[in-house]
């Protein structure tokens, strides 16, 4: 089990932004449509503000100035209303489209996180914290939606709209235009200060979310063995200890953001008031900086387009966090899995062929190393197999059976293997599994019936076809002698099975399958010899015209193969074994 201070895969570099924000662009591409929607309503909206200011102000000067009644000034009136309920119309489908946007974005990315978890090597897996992995699949994904969603369309926003109004309002009058020309950008200025120390602060604390994670699921996945050695207590003080630091890092994140806030505030305050003052001032003739009069409408629409200029900018700020928690999510991701995946090119796979079958296997100067290890296990291992073969691979624990098996199932990585002619990583996933069925010493068995893990093999398996599989790998023998039978539950990684009952029952799955190649770790291990003689006939039985590696220490199993090879000193060899006539089943001795 890891450390709490344990992390897993590199580091988050400090100076990664520019890649970061690539990234990020690179996401926003894959909804491009609903993004420009997102941006583009809300300036149409601002274009729309404008005009509504104006009328309004209008309105107002005619009513007061002018002493116009209510009904000569109806339509104007109506037209007002019409612009309000136009902008609340636009800015509600800007916000949709920005949550479509955001939703496809982390749809799309999660499916190719978990695209690389399913295609990810045994090395690849067992070098990362699970929890770690979770975490950037669910909770770091998720800190982009505030991103996409809502800071990409604000961060457009606040480009175009304040110098948009500010140039709306100079040739009304020239002071006020010229207030909201300076005053305006300074505060994305003071933004950008504070958000520096906002971004590390949200580094730190995303990788502290990880670490945790990472340490919670680690305790939880060996919560018994804890408890036996009597450290359960430890271990909760400890994750409180790491749960308390996520705490005080995540509040220096939102007191830095409260901060940005506060600046922004401060300074749009400061503009309003600015606005207002000059135009009083104005108005009681104790400023003069204009040629000509200022009308009650050119203040009055001032006036209201004052605190407009500064709410783009007050919502950038609002928004202006999601933009540090989307970088930290992005780097804390590309650590977790060595950079984002690729999507999957169409038709960058071939397929196994569809007919049923043995498939031939031929292996060319294999090597396979220790995981995070210089030790070879095999070296430069050649071997060919013809459809429809049977081979026994003998050789002592350790030596690399189960490691040859996993490369060939592609559960480790391997190069210069192919199957049916076509190069083993060039296979699609679904048909290589459809097309390969490996059954390793330590199969999962999952919380639920015996029949359901046995369906696990084929889904819509019929009763009947689970009670037939059930009988070849030998699971009736016990399963009718419990209560329920084959609707037996069993616990989490077979919880009230032997462990020769739990490796039959996971055998069993093999028989509702029709695969080409057949890969067995131990089929026969834990077995008394007369329920080794049943489920090994079984298996010749259901193997017959294909191909199948069979990885075992018994001479008694490799007898009754096509050939054995031995495993020794990196090399395979042929090997001399006892061949067991397949009428008569008496062994005899070949070279």
């Amino acid at each position: 089990m890891k450390q709490a201070g344990e992390t897993s895969g590199p580091r988050i570099a400090a100076g990664s932004s520019r890649e970061d924000r690539s990234a990020l662009a690179t996401l926003a591409g894959h909804a491009r449509r609903e993004l420009a929607i997102a941006t583009i309503l809300p300036l149409v909206s601002g274009a729309l503000l404008v005009a509504q200011a104006y009328l309004l102000a209008s309105v107002l000067h005619r009513a007061v100035v002018g002493g116009e009644s209510i009904a000569a000034l109806g339509s104007p009136i109506l037209l007002v209303a019409a612009l309000i309920a136009s902008r609340l119309g636009l800015g509600a489908l800007g916000e949709q489209a920005g949550i479509v946007a955001a939703e496809r974005i982390k749809f799309d990315l999660r499916s190719r996180l978990a695209a690389k978890l399913s295609a990810g090597s045994l090395e690849w897996s067992a070098c990362r914290s699970s929890g770690a992995l979770s975490a950037a699949v669910v909770d770091q994904v998720e800190a982009l939606d505030g991103f996409f969603a809502r800071f990409l369309p604000a961060s457009m926003q606040a480009a175009v709209l304040p110098l948009a109004f500010a140039a709306a309002v100079l040739p009304v009058d020239w002071v006020v235009g010229l207030l909201f020309l300076l005053t305006a950008p300074l505060i994305p200025l003071f933004m950008a200060l504070v958000g520096w120390g906002a971004e590390a602060a949200t580094r730190a604390q995303a990788d502290a979310l990880a670490r945790l994670s990472g340490h919670f699921a680690d305790r939880l996945r060996g919560m018994t063995t804890l408890k036996l050695f009597g450290r359960a207590e430890f271990e909760t003080r400890d994750v409180e200890r790491a749960s308390e630091d996520l705490r005080c890092r995540t509040l220096r994140v939102l007191r830095i953001a409260f901060l940005s806030s506060a600046v922004l505030e401060f300074f749009a305050a400061l503009g309003v008031a600015g606005v207002a003052l000059y135009v009083g001032l104005t108005y009681l003739g104790l400023v003069d900086l204009r040629g000509s009069a200022l009308t009650l409408q050119g203040g009055l629409f001032c006036l209201l387009m004052a605190p407009e200029v500064y709410q783009p900018l007050r919502l950038l700020a609002a928004h202006y966090h999601d933009r540090a928690s989307a970088k930290a999510a992005i780097a804390e991701i590309e650590a977790r899995f060595a950079g984002l995946p690729e999507a999957a090119a169409a038709g960058g796979f071939v397929q196994l062929p569809a007919s049923s079958g043995g498939l031939p296997l031929h292996v060319e100067h294999l090597t396979i190393r220790v995981p995070d290890s210089e030790r070879v296990l095999l070296d430069g291992v050649s071997l060919k197999i013809g459809a429809g073969r049977h081979l026994a691979l003998f050789g002592e624990s350790g030596i690399g059976k189960s490691s040859l098996l996993e490369t060939l199932a592609r559960l480790r990585p391997g190069a210069g293997i192919r199957i049916a002619g076509l190069d083993l990583a060039a296979i699609d996933e679904a048909s290589l599994r459809a097309g390969v069925a490996f059954i390793s010493q330590r199969s999962r068995l999952f919380h639920g019936s015996i029949a359901d893990n046995i369906r696990l093999g084929k889904p819509s398996a019929s009763a009947a076809e689970i009670a037939q599989a059930a009988e070849q790998a030998c699971v009736l023998d016990f399963a009718l002698k419990l209560p329920e039978g084959l609707d037996t539950p069993i616990g989490e990684g077979g919880v009230g099975l032997s462990g020769g009952e739990g490796h039959r029952v996971a055998l069993a799955r093999l028989f509702l399958r029709d695969p080409g190649l057949i890969l067995l770790d131990e089929p026969t291990a834990h077995l008394d010899a007369a329920t080794q003689a049943r489920v090994l006939d079984a298996l010749i039985g259901f193997a017959a015209g294909r191909t199948m590696i069979i990885a075992t220490h018994s001479p008694a199993v490799a007898a009754r193969l096509d050939e054995a090879w031995r495993l020794a000193g990196g090399k395979l060899l042929p090997m001399p074994h006892p061949h067991v006539d397949r009428q008569q089943k008496q062994p005899r001795w070949t070279a």
